[in-house]
């Protein structure tokens, strides 16, 4: 790479770091809000929320990388003109494509990026989040250290601890069971611990009793323990067998969209097949993105008002690209055999880039002619 290569590289990939840092931390305090208030609310611990925040950081880095590179794009430009580097550059017989090739290397390295968030990274962290959230729904132990308030860890099933010691005791116990049709059993017992065992946790009380009522007869039966061993874990429902989610198989398997597995799970093959593609798709489009960007800003010459219509015309460039997405991605789901259209997007981007340096090209030409 010659000097300007390097310089225009260099500055492009601090500020995507920079833009990336800031849009990914906005993003992702949204995203830990919402998981804060789930998984607190279940008595998980910080470690728990911690674990679940960092899985959900590369998708939302898949969204938030294109516009960073598009920002970062954008600004090194209009700073470019601004200050009239642009111009030396180009009256030192630097052309359009001589000026764009930093700017579509460095969108190579965005599109290898993203690719391999999207095919490696996102779907496992999407993978571990979901098998991790199965593991928390079945984990009534979280649900039940709560003290001080009336908790329903499951229907049917209504706890009160008045105090939980340092020692992971629990004080004057509360515990009302519903399960059973025809019968209601009110447990208090003066401390109780919860025990975790092969078959799941159990809570074992002391000093307490057991009333029984039946809903037949409305018989009371009152039974005093001094100590009795309730099964929690026989309250958990079984978790059903394994349900994956189209964000989180690999993309081999999704392109293959094999009828049986796609069966098996519920999926619609078009659905499969379009979520594979729209991985590769995606890699590609980004490739373009800071292209488009820096192509747009050299339309113009230099003004004392800046380039703000070159800057708003490549935000308008990109909003079709986008409806052009949503409207491929429509007929593709709703004509199996036209998945390849997930593929037009980047290809109108690379049309885009075509046009936008060819009218690049005429302007110093016609600049010329008008001086001569």
């Amino acid at each position: 790479m010659g000097r300007y290569d390097r310089y225009i590289l260099s500055q492009l990939l601090v500020l995507f770091g920079f833009f990336s840092l800031v849009l990914i931390s906005v993003y992702w305090i949204n995203r830990a809000v919402d998981l804060f208030d789930s998984l607190i609310a279940d008595g998980q611990n910080l470690a728990v929320f911690l674990e679940f925040t960092a899985l959900s950081l590369p998708q939302i880095m898949l969204t938030v990388l294109p516009v960073s590179a598009f920002v970062a794009t954008l600004y090194i430009f209009n700073r470019m003109i601004a200050e009239s580097e642009l111009v030396v550059l180009q009256t030192a017989g630097m052309g359009v494509i001589r000026l764009l090739r930093p700017v579509a290397l460095f969108g190579l390295l965005l599109a290898v990026l993203v690719g391999i968030l999207a095919n490696v990274l996102a779907p496992a962290a999407r993978g571990q989040f979901n098998e991790r959230s199965a593991e928390v729904t079945q984990d009534m132990t979280g649900r039940l250290l709560r003290e001080g308030e009336f908790i329903h860890p499951t229907a049917g099933l209504t706890v009160y601890i008045r105090e939980i010691t340092e020692l992971g005791e629990f004080r004057d116990v509360f515990l009302q069971d519903r399960s059973s049709l025809g019968a209601e059993t009110t447990y208090n017992a003066r401390r109780a611990l919860l025990v975790r065992g092969e078959a799941g946790p159990r809570l074992v009380m002391f000093d307490g009793m057991a009333q029984t009522r039946t809903a037949a007869d409305q018989r009371l039966s009152i039974v005093e323990f001094d100590d009795f061993t309730y099964d929690i874990a026989g309250l958990i429902e079984a978790p059903d067998a394994r349900r994956y989610d189209l964000g989180e198989l690999p993309t081999p398997v999704l392109l293959r969209a094999d009828p049986d597995f796609a069966t098996e799970q519920g999926f619609d093959r078009a659905a499969m097949q379009f979520e594979g593609h729209s991985r590769i798709a995606r890699a590609l489009f980004v490739l373009l993105v800071p292209v488009i960007g820096a192509a747009t800003l050299m339309l113009g010459s230099f003004s004392r008002f800046g380039v703000w219509p070159q800057i708003l015309l490549a935000v308008v460039l990109i909003i079709p690209l986008q409806m052009t997405w949503n409207a491929a991605e429509a007929l593709a789901l709703r004509e199996g055999g036209q998945i390849l259209l997930i593929y037009l997007q980047p290809l109108l981007a690379l049309l885009i880039v075509a046009g936008l340096t060819l009218r690049g090209m005429r302007g110093p030409r016609a600049r010329r002619r008008a001086a001569a």
